[in-house]
């Protein structure tokens, strides 16, 4: 009798405990996020993926005794709206904490805004070094850096004796580091590049971009590019019977929506990834079946952006046991942490070194993870099937 009035006594303080944390003002987290305009769908997702961490924080009980709740706007994909929205944030609505927007055009004027007001701010969807760069001491990046981003399927390349490379990338900060990272590592590897072309992110005409690429003789086509873009790439490729041995482009193939607008025509692409759930990360599948439960459709990299920077906003918070904006400045400099994305560490500007990406390839209608090899779903198939051979 006298255990199982004690074990209901627990049960009671435990509810009385987390009650208590409800009950109190929460920590509010400021973020814009994009869901208008050019990366509506991206930035949709990585708003999902933040909700859903502060959804799990407040079940788990709270952060320093208190709920989280996530204050967001919508930035319409513009970076001077959200930077205006973050100061907002900031001055008007007092929020406790920060997470950035997505992409690296938007972070970069939204850090300017958290710089000048010395208040950390952890970069969930940004890649672009140039924002670390500047000597700022308050932006935290998740991801890994663009210059990195095409390191992997170009290893891969020069092991397939590859050496003509077809660089085709958007007029926008992310895919210009993608190109720069590119270039130095194909000279690297003594790779030639054919083709070094830039074109405005809102094109809509890439069937000369693709006969420049097959009069070329490129043997890989290596785009910085996001989704509406590689999907116009690879449908003007087809059309002018542009095959080269591999085709690798960042964001759009990893998308289920690249595979819904390409069908069969998908099959063959490669893909940049900062996660998967196949990638061997804590929690992966548990986050993807989670996340399919709540919103209706697998997890991309995108929602891991924003679950993940909500998971390192919130080991600063609990190992500085407080919201002060040096402390947890401090700690988001020096940690070592491992979150849904994966390793977490950066430099003295912010600047992530010890995040890496991954390769996808759509392969019968599936995005399988073939690249580093240790953690593939499936060896990579090789060589790109040519168009008339499909």
């Amino acid at each position: 009798m006298r255990k199982a009035w004690t074990v209901s006594a627990m049960w009671i303080l435990c509810l009385i405990g987390v009650q208590t944390a409800m009950a109190a003002e929460p920590v509010r987290v400021g973020m814009t996020v994009s869901l208008t305009g050019h990366y509506a769908e991206l930035g949709k997702m990585q708003y999902e993926g933040a909700q859903l961490w502060a959804d799990d924080l407040n079940q788990r009980g709270a952060l320093l005794g208190r709920p989280v709740e996530l204050v967001y706007y919508d930035d319409q994909s513009d970076p001077a709206t959200s930077a205006a929205l973050y100061e907002k944030l900031i001055m008007q609505d007092g929020v406790d904490l920060l997470l950035g927007p997505y992409s690296s055009d938007i972070t970069m004027a939204a850090s300017s805004v958290a710089e000048r007001h010395q208040f950390p701010m952890v970069a969930t969807g940004a890649a672009s070094s140039k924002i670390w760069a500047r000597g700022y001491k308050n932006t935290f990046q998740i991801d890994a850096p663009a210059s990195a981003y095409m390191d992997l399927p170009l290893d891969y390349a020069k092991e397939q004796g590859l050496t003509r490379v077809a660089l085709v990338y958007g007029d926008a900060e992310f895919p210009i580091e993608v190109a720069n990272g590119v270039r130095a590592k194909a000279s690297e590897h003594g790779m030639v590049l054919v083709v070094d072309a830039k074109y405005p992110t809102d094109s809509a005409d890439f069937e000369g971009l693709a006969r420049m690429i097959d009069q070329s003789s490129a043997e890989i086509v290596v785009g910085g590019t996001y989704l509406d873009d590689s999907v116009a790439l690879v449908r003007a490729m087809k059309k002018v019977g542009a095959a080269p041995k591999m085709v690798v482009l960042t964001v759009g193939p990893a998308l289920r929506e690249f595979g819904n607008q390409l069908g069969e025509d998908a099959n063959g692409v490669m893909g940049v990834v900062a996660w998967m759930r196949s990638g061997k990360v804590p929690m992966a599948y548990d986050f993807s079946y989670r996340y399919k439960e709540k919103y209706g459709f697998n997890a991309a990299a995108h929602a891991a952006y924003g679950y993940g920077g909500g998971q390192v906003l919130e080991a600063a918070v609990r190992l500085t046991g407080s919201l002060d904006k040096d402390a947890l400045r401090k700690q988001l400099g020096e940690m070592k942490f491992r979150s849904l994305l994966g390793h977490y560490r950066v430099n003295d500007n912010g600047l992530q070194t010890a995040k890496v990406t991954s390769v996808m390839q759509w392969q019968t209608g599936f995005r399988l993870l073939v690249l580093p090899t240790a953690n593939a779903d499936n060896p990579v198939d090789f060589p790109f099937v040519p168009w008339s051979q499909r």
